[in-house]
């Protein structure tokens, strides 16, 4: 089996220089889709063939925040998660670049320059087919072509057909999130969507009705979190893997006001105060209601568990 290589992590541009040449790749890859996905694995299959080490550069802040395109955007990674799902591809190089207006002022020459050329020693870049650079993104995939005669490197764009016909993006796939579709998001990403924090301590309810939860505190306010509701999720906590059902939202039936997010593990007891906690989430089983006595909210509870354990065995 191949070994993965683990990707050595550059914090700036200018913090990578390498005598080999590069094969390289561009972008946000906020969710890392299947769009995303198949053009890591062009870019391996390019190492196969070229000799070249593989090189990623990514940008953090989300550049429509910094251009205040969308200030607001909420992303589907955290910087910690796009590192991570990156690595599972095998590349060599991350270069995770603070997006700046400075930055974003560097004209598409200037760019493909003193980055691509100066300090990445590039040979070759593979690029989807509507990507665009430079200052004011006034440059596309012909402008890079013509570049890359000047400077010496190859131009390979990724094209629609090449991505299945399946036009994915980030954007389609937070309105699928933001509408509590979790299932069609994980259509789109290729992986069920997942959300990681710390165990807090709640109110303490659950336990009192048979349904004791664990309090997730998401640290990064900009990482967007599904509609309110309630999901059948996966959960991995101190190294192990566990199912459950997990509620967004402020929990009306007991007078709650602030929203949490809530994830009861079947089949555990353990005591997992300030542990760190990843939830994937899975399908949704409902929205999220005032049943108007605790009665009824704990009979809600029990089919929500008979809905999850029968989802959950059509799965394995």
């Amino acid at each position: 089996m191949e070994k993965t290589v683990k990707v050595n992590v550059f914090n700036s541009v200018q913090a990578f220089n390498s005598s080999q040449k590069t094969i390289v790749t561009l972008g946000t890859f906020d969710g890392m889709h299947i769009g995303h996905q198949a053009i890591l694995n062009k870019l391996k299959l390019q190492k196969k063939i070229y000799g070249y080490e593989t090189l990623v550069l990514t940008f953090f802040p989300h550049p429509r925040m910094v251009l205040k395109t969308d200030h607001q955007i909420s992303l589907l990674n955290t910087i910690d998660e796009r590192i991570k799902l990156i690595d599972h591809f095998g590349i060599d190089h991350l270069v995770v670049q603070e997006f700046t207006q400075d930055f974003a002022n560097l004209s598409a020459e200037e760019f493909v320059k003193t980055v691509l050329v100066d300090q990445f020693n590039i040979g070759k870049i593979i690029i989807g087919y509507d990507h665009r650079f430079g200052k004011n993104r006034s440059a596309d995939i012909h402008d890079l072509i013509e570049f890359g005669k000047k400077y010496h490197f190859d131009v390979e764009q990724i094209s629609a057909e090449e991505l299945n016909d399946v036009s994915v993006s980030s954007t389609k796939i937070r309105n699928a999130l933001n509408a509590g579709n979790v299932a069609l998001a994980k259509t789109y990403l290729g992986y069920p969507y997942m959300v990681s924090g710390k165990v807090v301590s709640g109110k303490q309810l659950g336990r009192t009705i048979g349904y004791p939860t664990a309090n997730i505190q998401v640290t990064e306010d900009y990482k967007l979190i599904p509609a309110i509701g309630v999901y059948v999720v996966g959960v991995t906590v101190k190294g192990d893997d566990y199912y459950g059902m997990l509620s967004v939202g402020t929990n009306p039936t007991v007078g709650g006001t602030e929203k949490t997010v809530e994830v009861y593990i079947f089949d555990f007891n353990d005591t997992i105060y300030d542990e760190e906690i990843t939830v994937r989430f899975l399908t949704k089983i409902r929205d999220e209601e005032n049943f108007g006595s605790i009665d009824l909210l704990i009979e809600a509870l029990k089919n929500d568990e008979v809905f999850s354990r029968n989802f959950l065995s059509n799965i394995d």
